[in-house]
């Protein structure tokens, strides 16, 4: 018998001394409304525990890391977490160098990649299986090499991975240093043009530095060759004197002017930065500040690099076919066309090139193949990985496991149908079924009722969220919770319960917006009206354009249009309609910032409401404290031994650091004296530890406070808490958080919002509770338009935009538009077949 894992006496959180049984080598769905524990049984307290005990065994104990709140667990076996926090960030990432794709292409296009001589211009084949000697350097044999064209003669370089690497100086485009974009700077607001640098062209610079230093570090140029005159007015620069006052001197930007010439030690030594790298350093150095950060923001934009056009890789690199091809050109196929032209190779390769490349191609068939069963075919190798979404990257981490063979191991995996069509939901299934049957306990938080419905085991936690949550309500077969009556998640499973559909929909003949010709990315000459004053529902099965629509297309067109900043929009003729709006608002799922300093409550603004509330008491006034000594992320009333963040990080070498509460302030952020300030006998520290809910209780008589956490409450986030850093949000509670800030501000005017999988996370209860939401925003004389997979929340639109057939190349069209019951009719739609059930009474 494989035996099961017992939790004994679990207290995470809101969990109320839990024991759970789960069976092993089994597929266990945990459920329950949002916020009712499910993670904080999960990933808290069963896969925190997993590692730390892995890691004592293995050596690698630290003082200071704690175990969870939980008596004992038995039959505890390592874990494996995948989960939709994506930690990398890098954009020199993509998705073919995360899945290892596209480092096996490298090696194939630097064993057998043909290119054209710049001395004849003729085709040269690899000098392996030619009479070609290479010749090496003596001092660094192991180096490339070189050889002679057997055409011209003329010496042309052995090809290495490293040639066909974005990373590396011999395959990175020198223009771009391999990011494939140039970050542009709105300068109009940093200089005045009309001006001399010695004029004080460049706002904020202090008199001194505009008159010696500033100047000196410029005409040092001279060193290139050409003179920078401080006394010219800026509107008159050439392009070399802009790009050096603009970038500095050791920028991309400027250095293309001179390609081979080293900027002199001295440049090096006392480097001008340059007024927009100057600019980017600020900027990030106060990314966590989101008010900055939003300001900012209207004033940057990339654009694709003018040198590489965004392929990252230098002329030479872009020139080695194989078989026909460029890697740019293979690097830009969605993976289910790359998947075709390997196996094409087969008959496309001479028979010395197929003898050197077979096993490279059979490796890449594996790994592609791998990424196509679980579900993200669409992807391209050139996709950066900070723009995938928590969806797509927990999946490309899942098609890693699969090429795992380990048995006997613990998978934890949070939501993962997130952004996934449910036309694909049995395909994620029998994934998650083949690391069960290698001999693995596969445990899922999720909410779909289609994966709870294939589970083994299902466990429910609830009944509610927060305080009303954190027990265990219902266990066994998904048929033994559908019976019990207690269950939320079983009255659901049962068909008690639904989410209803809207008594009526609201017409779609008013005003509108016409997008007309969109081709951004795979959209294909796309028009579609967007009624507004009305909700409507942009569906299609992952990858078929949904978001380049809606967020690409219509969002930055929005952003240019009304605050005349931020990236170009993606390709389209035009869009009309404009004057019926006031403004639009972006709720994506991108991160509310980058650090730990930024939490729900200084996010949505709540917290300098309270602050004021608590330094305007009788003990705060007695003790000369402040607002600023209520914050703990300036210098004042925190903690200065873990600068208000309540844990000091720990170094574990070469695995992730680990918190430790400060010893100091025992996690309470501040000091003792500020502590000693309470409202209703509460610490301005026991408020951070409150959640939404529990605080609404707390300061239900100080209006500014109440009405921001009402709406935190109503977008089904009354179950965080308010210290909760903003780093550890999923991307469906980041969009819910905006939302909640968005309709915290008042006078907005005639809103369109756009809102990128709202429901995402959310229980089908709380979905409920959202819609609710948005249709009284509807009511309010605002429009919303979200992308959106959850059929519950398409079938309560006004209006359904489905694009696709499929993902990738294959989609990128029209394929029904109208009320939910004219998509459900259209057979062409994979939408409209899955809805077509839900609609009927």
């Amino acid at each position: 018998m494989p035996g099961e894992i017992v939790i004994h006496g679990a207290r995470t959180h809101n969990l109320k001394n839990v024991t759970v049984r789960i069976p092993k080598e089994k597929l266990v769905v945990i459920t329950g409304p949002s916020g009712s524990g499910k993670s904080a049984l999960v990933l808290d307290t069963l896969d925190k525990e997993g590692q730390r005990q892995y890691m004592e065994a293995l050596g690698w104990f630290s003082y200071g890391l704690a175990r969870p709140p939980v008596d004992r667990i038995e039959g505890l076996a390592p874990t494996v977490s995948v989960d939709q926090h994506l930690t990398n960030r890098t954009p020199r990432s993509t998705v073919g160098t995360e899945t290892d794709i596209y480092t096996y292409l490298r090696v194939l296009f630097a064993k057998i990649g043909h290119r054209p001589c710049p001395g004849c211009g003729r085709d040269v084949a690899p000098p392996h299986w030619t009479v070609v000697d290479v010749t090496h350097d003596a001092e660094d044999p192991d180096a490339p090499g070189t050889f002679p064209c057997p055409h011209c003669g003329a010496a042309l370089p052995e090809l290495s991975m490293a040639h066909f690497s974005f990373n590396k100086v011999a395959g990175a485009c020198p223009t771009c240093t391999g990011l494939g974009v140039i970050n542009q700077v709105d300068v109009s607001h940093l200089i005045d043009e009309s001006r001399s640098v010695r004029e004080g062209a460049v706002r904020g610079w202090v008199p001194a530095m505009v008159e010696y230093q500033i100047p000196n570090l410029l005409q040092a140029a001279a060193h290139y060759g050409f003179t920078f005159d401080p006394d010219q007015p800026v509107a008159e620069f050439g392009p070399v004197q802009r790009d050096l006052l603009l970038h500095g001197v050791l920028s991309p930007q400027f250095r293309r002017h001179f390609p081979g010439v080293e900027p002199p030690a001295t440049a090096r030594a006392g480097r001008f930065e340059g007024v927009v790298t100057n600019f980017m350093r600020r900027y990030a150095e106060r990314i966590g500040d989101a008010r900055y950060r939003e300001k900012m923001e209207r004033h940057m934009h990339s654009e694709p690099c003018p040198d590489c056009g965004g392929s990252r890789l230098r002329a030479e690199s872009r020139a080695v076919t194989v078989a026909g091809r460029t890697i740019v050109e293979l690097a830009h196929e969605p993976l289910t066309d790359l998947a075709d032209w390997v196996d094409g190779l087969t008959e496309a390769l001479e028979p010395a090139e197929w003898r050197m490349a077979q096993t490279l191609v059979n490796e890449l068939r594996v790994r592609i193949r791998r990424v196509l069963n679980v579900g993200v075919g669409y992807l391209t190798l050139d996709r950066a990985v900070p723009s995938l979404s928590g969806g797509e990257a927990q999946r490309l981490r899942l098609a890693a496991l699969l090429g795992s063979e380990l048995s006997g191991v613990i998978y934890v995996l949070d939501e993962p149908t997130v952004g996934l069509h449910q036309r694909d939901t049995h395909m994620l299934v029998e994934i998650l079924r083949h690391l069960r049957d290698l001999g693995n306990t596969v445990v899922v938080i999720e909410h779909d009722l289609d994966v709870i419905r294939a589970a083994d085991h299902v466990i429910d936690i609830g009944p509610a969220a927060g305080r009303g949550g954190g027990s265990v309500v219902a266990a066994g077969t998904p048929e033994e919770v559908a019976r019990v009556e207690g269950s939320p998640t079983g009255r659901f499973l049962a068909g008690v319960d639904e989410v209803p559909l809207p008594p009526s929909r609201r017409t779609a003949g008013g005003p509108a917006l016409l997008i007309r010709g969109a081709r951004a990315h795979n959209l294909k000459d796309v028009a579609v009206r967007l009624p507004l004053g009305a909700l409507v529902a942009v569906t299609g099965v992952s990858g078929s354009g949904k978001s380049t629509l809606v967020f690409d297309v219509l969002g930055r067109a929005a952003r240019r249009r009304f605050t005349g900043a931020g990236d170009p929009p993606g390709r389209h003729d035009g869009i009309d309609g404009w004057e019926h709006l006031d403004r639009v608002v972006t709720v994506d799922q991108e991160p509310i910032a980058r650090r730990a300093g930024s939490n729900v409550a200084t996010y949505t603004d709540v917290f300098a409401a309270i602050r004021k509330v608590y330094a305007g008491l009788p003990y705060a006034r007695e003790h000369g404290l402040t607002e600023r000594h209520f914050s703990f992320n300036v210098p004042g009333g925190r903690c200065e031994k873990c600068q208000g963040a309540g844990v000091l990080t720990v170094s574990m070498h070469f695995l992730p650091a680990a918190e430790v509460r400060c010893p100091a302030c025992r996690g309470r952020r501040f000091k003792e004296e500020v502590l000693g300030a309470q409202y209703r006998g509460c610490s301005i520290a026991d408020v951070l530890e409150m959640t939404v809910a529990e605080a609404l209780e707390v300061f239900a008589r100080v209006a500014p406070v109440r009405d921001r956490l009402t709406l935190l409450a109503e977008c089904g986030l009354g179950y965080l808490t308010l210290g909760q850093p903003a780093t550890t949000l999923s991307g469906g509670e980041a969009q819910r958080v905006k939302l909640a800030r968005e309709l915290g501000r008042r006078g907005v005017g005639r809103t369109l919002f756009l809102l990128d999988e709202p429901s995402q996370g959310l229980h089908p209860a709380d979905t409920a509770r959202l819609l609710a939401l948005l249709q009284r925003l509807v009511d309010a004389g605002h429009s919303v338009v979200v992308v959106e997979h959850n059929l519950d929340v398409v079938k309560a639109a006004d209006w359904v935009i489905d694009l696709g057939p499929e993902g990738g190349a294959a989609g990128g069209r029209l394929v029904a538009e109208g009320t939910p019951e004219q998509v459900a009719a259209c057979e062409d739609s994979h939408t409209g077949r899955l809805l077509r059930p839900l609609l009927t009474p």
